[in-house]
């Protein structure tokens, strides 16, 4: 695996990457998470697989924010078009986790000439606010502001791995020990702290809302509605995707996607963490989908 540092206009963006022959795979990972979440998945694929793997600005190796900048959403697909261009690929299949799958979406939509095939592991569009939450989302965000950011400090690599698991239950021990392992780093005083700047928990100010007259997230749906590369939606038996035999807005946003279903995998919001193999699977019947098998 060669590791890269891309420029994404003088912020240093961390990349892997594992050369191939075979297709290119651009792996997105979730909120606060880093690429080293797919590691399970990458030694599922097939070896000959092009596979890169990017840290999003402010987590993982990737550098932060100076002080007094701010993080944007669209500031992800900044990312994505500096990781593509750093690594030297016009085109390629985009994989994303969550955070990722949002991010991959919307590049599909803006960039469809780059996206051949589009794979949302356990995201499907985001939780969206009704117009009437505008004025408090702004408030929200200047109240953070006034909240130093504050990188908590936790005795060993375990205990932050524990606290993962506290925050999402779904998480097995030996998936959050991955994510703690490489999302964490020594802190000067004494014990382990996230890598992640923790400007990222701050509130954005703007933000896609939810209804329009007619009582549908237009907004989002018209992201999904200009991606035209052929989408995959996986779905964990345990995770945060509403089944969308019960949940209408699911089903509206596949509709969107031009998805009659998606793949249903045991497992939590972290699938790709919980059934490696499984997923693997998954992305090789899409992503080539007819021809002999992969070695």
């Amino acid at each position: 695996m060669l590791t890269r540092r891309v420029d994404a206009e003088g912020l240093r963006l961390h990349v892997r990457e594992r050369p191939g022959t075979g297709p290119a795979v651009l792996l997105l990972h979730g909120w606060l998470d880093h690429g080293h979440g797919f590691d399970p998945l990458i030694e599922a694929l097939p070896p000959r697989w092009h596979l890169v793997l990017l840290d999003f600005r402010g987590m993982g190796e990737s550098a932060h924010l100076p002080a007094g900048a701010h993080y944007h959403f669209s500031d992800y697909l900044h990312d994505v078009e500096a990781a593509l261009s750093g690594v030297g690929l016009a085109q390629v299949h985009l994989v994303g986790h969550s955070l990722g799958g949002l991010v991959a979406a919307m590049y599909a939509a803006a960039r469809p000439e780059r996206v051949n095939r589009l794979v949302l592991l356990e995201s499907l569009g985001p939780s969206l606010g009704r117009p009437g939450s505008t004025v408090g989302r702004l408030r929200s965000f200047l109240e953070d502001l006034a909240r130093a950011p504050h990188q908590k400090p936790y005795p060993s690599v375990e205990a932050a791995a524990e606290r993962l698991r506290q925050s999402n239950p779904t998480l097995s021990p030996e998936a959050a020990l991955l994510l703690a392992r490489h999302g964490t780093a020594p802190l000067p005083g004494g014990g382990v702290g996230f890598r992640f700047d923790p400007r990222h928990r701050r509130h954005f100010g703007q933000g896609l809302n939810a209804e329009d007259a007619e009582g549908g997230d237009a907004q989002w749906l018209a992201v999904l509605r200009a991606v035209q590369a052929p989408a995959l939606v996986i779905r964990a038996t345990h995770g945060l995707v509403p089944d969308p035999a019960q949940d209408a807005v699911a089903r509206a946003r596949l509709a969107a996607l031009r998805v009659e279903a998606p793949r249903v995998i045991p497992g939590g919001h972290h699938v790709h963490l919980d059934a490696p193999a499984e997923v693997a699977r998954a992305l090789e019947a899409f992503l080539i989908p007819s021809g002999p098998p992969e070695p």
